[in-house]
């Protein structure tokens, strides 16, 4: 199992390129991001496919199913089936959403932004503190993409990721698509919400790809990368240095070679930040007590 860092551009780990990532060994990727859910549902992907990939490519894991921001109890069962994952793979660390996905009578298969208050925070907070007691290690809690705001906010969006940050004490999987396609939405700042972010606590970048659709934007994850969104990474990179950084793409699943070829590009910005220095992501790792 390997144990090197995790730098430079990954991909999400999808089934129809998993074999051919194992058969061809010109291909060169740095890490592959793991969405655990996948392997834990019944029927779900093979084991054994997954050990293999471990095996050869550093790994990270994200989940969908923790509903973080609910108020239901958090399942520790889901909780313990993602630790164990996470011992079998070596995988280098665990992020999830900032949301919820239901409650007691509903459950909805989409990631629900939460109101930006205090009390929000303090509820999501507890809840992350527990996830990583459990875990043993400080997770990464990824921003949202949002299509609506509630009336009851008290604070925005960046200031509600960085006071549960510092509240939890845990890490930040910043998601530029999701940034961006809710600034567009919401017809928000996208500079003011990456500049309330706290880049100390930023350990990974999502991109994606979002679906037009003429009055709204919607975060589908089924096109390349769009151009703004790559110009705003771009100018995050240079400002900040080189953070590990992948790409989603779930719908309208692409060839591997042209997933890679987004790949590449995103290897290329952070390779032109590595001149100027970078920030060591792997570093502060401690385990929580």
């Amino acid at each position: 199992m390997l144990k090197s860092e995790i730098s430079g551009a990954g991909i999400g780990l999808r089934l129809p390129h998993a074999q051919q990532l194992l058969a061809d060994e010109s291909i060169e990727v740095p890490w592959l991001e793991v969405l655990a859910d996948n392997w834990l549902v019944a029927g779900g992907l093979n084991q054994h496919l997954l050990r293999a990939v471990s095996e050869r490519f550093p790994i990270v894991l994200h989940s969908v199913g923790l509903s973080l921001g609910g108020p239901n109890p958090l399942d520790v069962n889901y909780l313990q089936q993602i630790k164990t994952l996470k011992q079998q793979t070596g995988a280098h660390w665990y992020s999830e959403h900032a949301s919820f996905s239901g409650n007691e009578t509903y459950k909805v298969a989409d990631l629900l932004p939460l109101p930006y208050t205090q009390e929000a925070v303090m509820h999501i907070s507890q809840r992350i503190r527990q996830t990583q007691d459990f875990m043993g290690e400080r997770i990464l809690l990824e921003n949202v993409s949002t299509y609506m705001s509630c009336r009851y906010n008290e604070l925005s969006e960046g200031e509600f990721i960085a006071a549960i940050a510092a509240e939890a004490d845990c890490y930040l999987l910043l998601d530029i698509n999701n940034a961006f396609v809710t600034s567009v939405n919401l017809q928000q700042s996208m500079s003011s919400f990456l500049q309330t972010i706290p880049i100390e606590r930023v350990k990974q970048i999502h991109l994606a790809g979002f679906h037009d659709k003429g009055d709204y934007l919607l975060d589908a994850h089924n096109h390349p990368i769009d151009p703004k969104v790559w110009a705003v990474f771009t100018s995050y990179i240079n400002q900040h240095g080189a953070i590990p950084s992948m790409i989603e793409w779930d719908s309208d699943l692409p060839t591997l070679a042209r997933l890679l070829q987004e790949q590449q590009v995103a290897a290329g910005i952070l390779r032109t930040a590595i001149t100027s220095g970078i920030r060591d992501n792997n570093a502060g790792d401690e385990q929580c007590v």
